[in-house]
């Protein structure tokens, strides 16, 4: 219950934004051509950033070398600029005391922005008590 209520905070406050800016990129990714895997990954994050509380992102074990240099390229691309999208609005959440899970969970969100390939988003495992 608590998980959907601050996902859909997060949705007015940066989720649908920052999705946006996911899709921009994916776009961008798929004109290029040879950038495609890096739009499936945006397009992938994308959908984390709508909805991100009570899922997180994992390293896939299958992922190698082909991964790490795509991240690379990613993060000289896109990478930087989401991130600082992220860093931006995590700060601005942050300033109030509402905003702080939700600063958080953009915090959350930089290392996926940074480095999206050779990641899965999955359902968290949380130990309820």
């Amino acid at each position: 219950m608590l998980d959907a209520l601050l996902n859909v905070f997060w949705l007015v406050l940066e989720g649908i934004w920052m999705a946006i800016a996911y899709v921009i990129a994916g776009i961008i990714c798929f004109v290029l051509i040879v950038t495609i895997p890096f739009g499936i990954a945006s397009f992938r994050i994308a959908g984390y950033v709508l909805w991100p509380f009570g899922r997180t992102a994992e390293r896939r074990p299958d992922a190698g070398v082909g991964s790490a240099i795509g991240n690379v390229l990613w993060i000289i691309l896109f990478g930087w600029w989401l991130a600082l999208g992220h860093l931006v609005a995590g700060v601005a959440l942050c300033l109030t005391i509402i905003g702080i899970p939700l600063g958080i969970a953009s915090f959350k969100i930089i290392p996926v922005t940074l480095v999206p390939l050779g990641r899965q988003i999955v359902p968290s495992r949380r130990m309820y008590a």
